[in-house]
């Protein structure tokens, strides 16, 4: 669910078979790396912006 509550997929495409489970894990392991960005740059930020 998680790259359709991210705006990439519609649960239409999620539910119909658009999209295959290769597609889903890409997308979720592009969700992690981006999570995993931002909060390297907020880490950075705080340490660095004062």
């Amino acid at each position: 669910m998680r790259p359709v509550d991210a705006g990439l997929i519609s649960y239409t495409a999620l539910k119909d078979g658009s999209v295959d489970l290769a597609d889903i894990a890409r997308m979720n392991d592009w969700l992690d790396l981006k999570a995993d960005n931002e909060n390297r740059i907020a880490k950075w930020r705080e340490a660095n912006e004062r």
